[in-house]
């Protein structure tokens, strides 16, 4: 089984830490590691520590760095314009997102969005989209966080210009004709993946978003949930990039 990961604010200078604070918490007294257990540090930015125990405190560890690293960031990056979800449904495409890999979600108040972010709302659901990445990057073993943009959402209107200067930008749309699995995919830049709320996406927003240079694709002949569509697509994504 490989070494459980850490997320630190900056990785340490000197060979031996102490990791305190809610990490520190976590690692001893959740899962209780003790004197001689490796695990991972990271920073989030793509920099990484090897370490291991030495000591073990009350919700503390003394650790000793093994080695250092650094996880380069993939070309082209994967960004998702998630249209905002009702329920649940949202953290578990934020969760699912980056456990295979999405480099960024962008928070969509889509026109058919059931729930709207608005003020203190907005914010606090924003912030559980943050937790929701780095508990799911944790897990997945990610030196590198995804970004969750938005203040607390984005527009159609800065959607649409996000894809105008893309290297490529699909919007999954069930009447498309063109699959995901057979379009062109650029070297380098981003790729913005559109994927629309419970409700889809409305025809003024798939012609903002088409007039844009965005291009309507499918993945198939079944409907997928917004909470499982964006998956799907960055799975097809990943491995025609040779990321899997």
């Amino acid at each position: 089984m490989s070494a459980p990961l850490f997320l630190v604010e900056s990785l340490p200078t000197a060979d031996q830490l102490i990791l305190d604070g809610p990490e520190g918490h976590h690692a001893a007294t959740v899962q209780r590691l003790r004197v001689g257990d490796e695990l991972l540090l990271a920073d989030g930015r793509g920099g990484t520590a090897a370490v291991v125990v030495t000591a073990v405190g009350r919700g503390t560890l003394d650790l000793t760095v093994t080695s250092r690293g650094y996880v380069d960031a993939d070309v082209p990056r994967l960004v998702v314009v998630q249209g905002i979800a009702k329920g649940d449904r949202g953290e578990l495409a934020v969760q699912a997102m980056t456990e295979v890999g999405v480099d960024e979600i962008v928070p969509w108040a889509a026109s058919r969005s059931v729930v709207q972010w608005r003020g203190d709302r907005g914010v606090r659901a924003r912030t559980k989209w943050v937790a929701t990445a780095r508990e799911a990057a944790k897990q997945a073993r990610r030196a590198r966080l995804p970004v969750v943009a938005g203040a607390p959402d984005e527009s159609t209107a800065t959607v649409a210009r996000r894809i105008a200067g893309a290297g490529a930008a699909f919007v999954l749309h069930e009447e498309a004709e063109e699959r995901l699995t057979a379009v062109e995919l650029p070297a380098t830049g981003e790729i913005v993946l559109v994927v629309g709320p419970e409700g889809g996406i409305s025809p003024a927003e798939l012609t903002a978003f088409t007039e844009a240079g965005a291009r309507p694709v499918r993945l198939g002949p079944s409907i997928l949930r917004t909470s499982t569509a964006g998956v799907a697509a960055l799975t097809v994504l990943s491995t025609r990039l040779s990321r899997w």
